[in-house]
């Protein structure tokens, strides 16, 4: 409760929710409530609770944390929900049909009231082989822009009461494509929806989507990592470790192996990026001046290339960061190592 009671006010503060309404559900990972903002908006508040209902298996996750004692419930909680928001920010983004991200603080997140039930709740649809595929095809694109949900089910879809669109939900486990188990989740994916259509409306496809036809469209899984908000690798495979997701990446094996002068530069492109997302929130020149020494320092080995993901990946404030950024870069030049 004390966490729920500092993430609530600091969004109160924010003017981000003004009024609290009812509970309209409840998870193994999460509780859902409706809030209204300022304006009266009605809005939907998702407060994250990972792995409070595992109690019985606290000694087997205690020894998946190794040498992390500090890692916690709490900690989970807030990356869950960093990465939840993060996902669907991207994903809105591009069109996708997601509710609107508002806005995210620790374990906290708001998101648009989305007009609707949940698809197991939903007795009949007007048109079963349209909704259908619509589903299908929205697995198809994730999987082409280089993620797959990993829980695409009927409890991670909501049908709009006005029209019957399918809007999906729930993003905390998704997978990138390269992930050793990504062929897994997307054939479960597949599967979970053949399994619902024919057992709830007696409809089978001859043709189904496969992991192999996939083509990559798009960047979606790696602007996530990149993304601003201070979501790590180490926190993603924190994360895949609690939703039993466990392995690296094509990618992130290639990180493993790359010589160890390189290596540096991966990291320091992680801790910069935080750093120029605290920088575009300072508004005290003195604060910026010292976070712009700290800054200077740490591009001093980085590729120039990091420029340009900035400018990408700081949403709101991006053109001054990347200018600003860029002069920094342009001024360590001659001081990087041959």
């Amino acid at each position: 409760m004390g966490y729920d009671y500092l993430a609530l006010k600091s969004l109160t503060l924010r003017g981000s929710v003004a009024g609290f309404g009812n509970q309209i559900g409840v998870g193994k990972e999460s509780n859902i409530y409706t809030v209204g903002d300022e304006e009266g908006n009605p809005l939907c508040l998702k407060l994250h609770r990972l792995g409070r209902v595992c109690f019985r298996n606290v000694k087997e996750k205690r020894d998946y944390h190794g040498k992390r004692h500090k890692m916690s419930w709490l900690y989970l909680s807030r990356i869950s929900a960093t990465r939840e928001y993060a996902y669907m920010k991207a994903l809105y983004d591009r069109g996708f049909p997601v509710p609107r991200p508002v806005v995210f603080n620790r374990h906290c997140v708001i998101m648009e009231l989305v007009d609707g039930y949940p698809l197991t709740n939903v007795a009949e649809v007007g048109n079963v082989e349209q909704l259908y595929d619509d589903l299908m095809n929205l697995i198809v694109r994730l999987g082409n822009c280089g993620v797959i949900h990993g829980d695409f089910n009927e409890f991670n879809v909501m049908i709009t009461e006005e029209d019957q669109r399918p809007i999906l939900i729930d993003f905390p486990q998704m997978v990138s494509t390269p992930h050793p188990n990504a062929e897994m989740c997307f054939d479960r994916d597949v599967q979970g929806v053949r399994d619902l259509f024919r057992k709830k409306n007696g409809y089978e496809s001859e043709e189904n989507p496969k992991f192999s036809d996939l083509e990559r469209e798009d960047e979606l899984d790696r602007e996530v990592l990149c993304s601003g908000y201070g979501f790590t690798q180490e926190m993603e495979k924190d994360l895949h470790k609690e939703y039993h997701q466990e392995g690296e990446s094509k990618e992130q094996l290639q990180v493993a192996t790359e010589p160890a002068c390189e290596r540096p530069t991966v990291q320091l492109q992680e801790s910069a990026l935080r750093l120029v997302g605290v920088f575009i929130l300072l508004q005290n020149k003195d604060a910026q001046r010292l976070f712009g020494d700290l800054l200077r320092r740490a591009f001093m080995i980085c590729d120039t290339n990091m420029v340009m993901v900035v400018g990408k990946c700081n949403g709101d404030g991006a053109q001054a960061a990347e200018k600003y950024v860029a002069s920094l870069v342009g001024a360590t030049n001659d001081d990087r190592p041959g």
